[in-house]
């Protein structure tokens, strides 16, 4: 597999099983499962992330039990309501000693700018910016992945063009929002994305294809 295609999306967690895995699907003969993990922040909040994990690693998965890992955040198209719906994943590659991780939360990404970054000011003046990236993976593929910057990074990201390349350094989290359905009910649902830290633009190596 590509070196570069293997260390442009990295993730590190360490976390404790917080679901039973459910079987997701097979792929060339090997079963796959969806768990959830509970990753702690640095605050009291805790970001409970989905895992997607083959059965040579299940076993590490037992309800209640702490799991460091290392993989990466995929991501693929579900039709839901008849329209496109971006699910987001950690796919674990390998569990790794809880001592190799000083950071339960930890990805590291390079892509391209994939749409315009949205750029807003919340009530309290705090700058945001929202942006997807896309993400080369092997066999012609790409994954998508929202990211979203505060302050100095959001004012940084905003003015990033498509096809820019980008380097980002930030946590996976997840967030609550409510959506109203045709129906007229509410319904709570769980987004998912990469909070920035870190992040560096190259403007100038924008002639990349992006692999859909």
């Amino acid at each position: 597999m590509n070196y570069e295609l293997m260390n442009n999306n990295k993730v590190y967690l360490s976390g404790t099983v917080a679901s039973e895995p459910v079987f997701s699907h097979e792929t060339f003969g090997e079963a796959f499962y969806d768990v959830k993990l509970s990753v702690p922040r640095l605050s009291e909040h805790v970001d409970v992330l989905p895992i997607t994990v083959s059965e040579k690693l299940l076993k590490h998965f037992e309800l209640g039990r702490l799991v460091s890992l290392k993989g990466q955040l995929r991501s693929y198209n579900k039709l839901e309501d008849e329209k496109s719906k971006l699910i987001l994943s950690v796919f674990a590659r390998e569990i790794v000693e809880e001592a190799d991780l000083t950071n339960p939360n930890v990805i590291e990404i390079t892509g391209f700018v994939c749409k315009p970054p949205i750029f807003r000011t919340t009530p309290f003046k705090r700058e945001i910016c929202d942006v997807l990236i896309a993400v080369n993976r092997a066999y012609n593929k790409s994954d998508y992945l929202p990211c979203i910057a505060w302050g100095r990074n959001a004012r940084f990201i905003k003015d990033a063009q498509i096809g820019s390349k980008i380097e980002i350094v930030g946590r996976i989290q997840s967030r609550e929002y409510q959506k109203k359905l045709d129906s007229g009910e509410v319904e709570t649902r769980t987004a998912y994305e990469i909070s920035v830290s870190h992040v560096n633009v190259d403007s100038e190596n924008s002639d990349v294809e992006i692999i859909s």
